[in-house]
């Protein structure tokens, strides 16, 4: 192995001789100092060495176990609630004691991931000791509680390391005693399978391929192309042949951009070239005589999305991604101010932002070490929403079922007759309880959808999806074309007469729009949506009481709502007399004077304890707020028979009497 080990260039790798044979199986860990505990070794169903060691009795099973791994995705492998696999009839030898360790295959080790093999440390790992569990293979202690703790790894995983672990009873050759911190431990195993040849060490940062590890049909095909050999037409059943990846060439800018194929079928499958190698017809073609096949995987999902916003700057430029005026004009930072520019901001789930965020930053950087941009950041600030949660079922074998097509039964819920359980979990494809747009838009129309998620609640909160609620916001919806159509002839029922700013309406009205210009920056859309339902109703009952709706609540309303419900409030707007696009108009401005309230509450206090309070107007002298105190009959009853010493008002907040025993012939108050 000594020769052999430079070609392995992953982390922490460790050779597993297997035994019997000249192969070996390479897996990988972060945690060199449970090497001793390795009580079996795992590998994917499509280790390429499945084949080659599996052993006469046991090929049967395995061919068919492996069979019925690839028909399912990496996802449902992974997610499974109960691990399955096959023993392959062979053995390896762990590196560190020599012990022999058999080898499995089990579907929850995915082929691309790391080597896609596994050294399982079923004392030390939740999931090696779920599948040792289920087998009955050994699991063996290797760490320990610092504190001398007791635990029982027979029973469940402990997986504490660094400053909380120490070794157990080190089954092994190399000079690592009991009670050595974990950390330190990693370092003497790894050194010394170094020395041996048979592992090394190396940093590597844990970044996840999120752009091009899922190949789907759809993605945007890379303009390369590579030499082809072959004795004949590559495009022939069965025809054999070779492709030259390492002499890759670009297509020539003038036959850019490349075009998708048509595609009959568009599952990805197990193939590493993809589904567009089904394509043959797109993928083989000839040049001066000779064969090229064209780059089968794509850049699928993500890549577009990782400069959009710069596209959008300028759609309609075929000969540039976007012109270095328009870009430095919207991402530039503004003239007179000290900060960066680029998109102001950025909202995304915590997933969607940990990896779509951080290529799209590692995308702009390298435009703007080109020159493209001109800035080095593409984004300000990042706000996290909350997910949307749906319930969801799984059924006996821990499958996620269709949501949709699962029906309550008496004794729970059943998917096509079988019965299901029902868990919460974020709304999404992989749990398959999405709820389609398309049946909201036909029964509520888009405007309600789109009103109904921002007033669930707090937008970087979870909430849970609860359709009934939806027709609260439809009302709304209705409530506010009533309140400005007239529902018998269709015309427009505004009054232009003026409304005075202290009528409760009035000042009703300019507290919303304050409150809801706030809110609205603050993106607290649920609390916003709470406030224009208030001033919505107040319209309704002026409405109900005089017949038609003052213009200046009538628009406010429109403007206020058009955020959040865009296609009603623009053809309301337009109903209003209006040209000019409501995405237009300024946003309404509230009137300070119209925010004073015309009376206040204010309390009263005899001889500095809380009497009780007195409503008064907010303009009231001394003299009124004192006969409306005086007017409160548990403050007369303690100010009768005693003199008033001394009266503290202050206006709008507080009147506080002071008293004192009444002198003979002293005025009474």
């Amino acid at each position: 192995m000594g020769d052999a080990w430079p070609r392995l260039a992953d982390p922490e790798q460790f050779a597993f001789e297997v035994v019997g044979s000249q192969e070996s199986i390479v897996a990988f860990t972060t945690r060199a100092d449970t090497l001793p505990g390795v009580t079996y070794v795992v590998v994917a169903p499509e280790h390429a060495l499945v084949g080659k060691l599996v052993s006469k009795e046991q090929r049967s099973a395995v061919e068919a176990y492996v069979a019925a791994a690839r028909s399912k995705s990496d996802r449902d492998r992974t997610e499974a609630k109960s691990k399955t696999g096959v023993a392959l009839g062979a053995s390896a030898r762990n590196p560190v004691n020599g012990e022999e360790v058999p080898i499995w295959v089990a579907d929850y080790v995915i082929a691309t991931y790391g080597t896609g093999a596994v050294m399982a440390v079923p004392a030390h790992d939740e999931r090696d000791h779920e599948f040792a569990r289920a087998y009955g293979l050994p699991i063996v202690q290797v760490i320990a509680p610092r504190s001398g703790e007791p635990i029982d790894v027979q029973a469940a995983a402990y997986t504490n390391d660094d400053d909380d672990a120490v070794t157990y009873q080190q089954r092994t050759r190399i000079p690592v005693p009991d009670d050595v911190a974990t950390a330190k431990a990693r370092e003497q195993v790894t050194a010394w399978l170094a020395g041996q040849g048979k592992g090394r060490a190396k940093v590597t940062y844990r970044l996840r391929d999120w752009v091009f590890a899922r190949q789907r049909y759809w993605g945007e095909p890379i303009p390369i192309y590579f030499p082809v050999t072959c004795d004949g037409d590559p495009r022939a059943p069965g025809a054999k042949f070779t492709v030259h990846y390492d002499q890759p060439l670009p297509v020539p800018d003038g036959e850019l951009p490349l075009r998708l194929p048509d595609l009959d079928d568009f599952k990805p499958g197990n193939d590493p070239a993809g589904p567009l190698a089904r394509a043959v017809d797109w993928r083989f073609f000839q040049k001066n005589g000779k064969w090229f096949a064209r780059e089968t995987n794509t850049m699928p999902q993500w890549a577009g999305s990782c400069w959009y916003y710069l596209r959008y700057l300028d759609p309609a430029n075929d000969q540039q991604f976007v012109d270095s005026t328009i870009e430095e004009f919207w991402m530039g930072s503004p003239d007179g101010q000290e900060r960066a520019g680029g998109v102001d901001l950025y909202i995304g789930g915590v997933e969607h932002a940990v990896l779509h965020l951080l290529y799209a930053r590692f995308w702009h950087k390298i435009l703007a070490d080109l020159g493209y941009v001109s800035t080095p950041e593409p984004f300000q600030r990042l706000y996290n929403q909350g997910y949307i949660l749906a319930d969801a079922f799984t059924d006996e074998s821990g499958r996620y079922v269709p949501a949709a097509e699962v029906t309550a039964a008496r004794d729970g819920f059943a998917y096509h007759g079988e019965p299901v359980f029902r868990q919460a979990g974020k709304m999404g494809k992989s749990l398959k309880n999405s709820v389609s747009p398309d049946e909201m838009y036909e029964s509520y129309g888009a405007d309600t959808l789109r009103m109904y998620e921002m007033a669930m609640g707090p937008l970087d909160a979870d909430r849970p999806w609860q359709p009934d609620d939806i027709a609260g916001v439809y009302r709304f919806l209705q409530r506010l074309w009533r309140n400005i159509v007239d529902e018998q002839d269709g015309e427009t029922r505004v009054s232009d007469v003026p409304m005075a700013d202290t009528d409760p309406l009035g000042r009703l009205l300019h507290r919303t729009i304050s409150e809801v210009s706030g809110l609205l920056a603050e993106m607290r859309y649920n609390v916003a949506v709470a406030r224009l339902t208030g001033l919505n109703n107040a319209a309704g009952q002026f409405v109900q009481k005089n017949g038609r709706c003052p213009r200046a609540v009538a628009e406010a309303l429109v403007l206020m709502t058009f955020p959040l419900a865009p296609h009603i409030t623009s053809e309301l707007w337009e109903r209003l007399g209006h040209r000019d696009p409501v995405d237009d108009t300024p946003f309404p401005v509230a009137d300070p004077a119209a925010l004073a309230e015309a009376q206040v509450v204010i309390p009263v206090t005899v001889d500095g304890r809380p009497r009780g309070t007195i409503t008064v107007d907010r303009n009231a002298d001394e003299s009124e707020v004192l006969a409306a105190g005086l007017g409160v009959e548990v403050v007369a009853r303690l100010v009768a028979g005693r003199e008033l010493a001394r009266v503290v008002f202050v206006p709008g907040k507080i009147l506080n009497l002071v008293t004192r025993p009444a002198a003979a012939g002293a005025p009474r108050p």
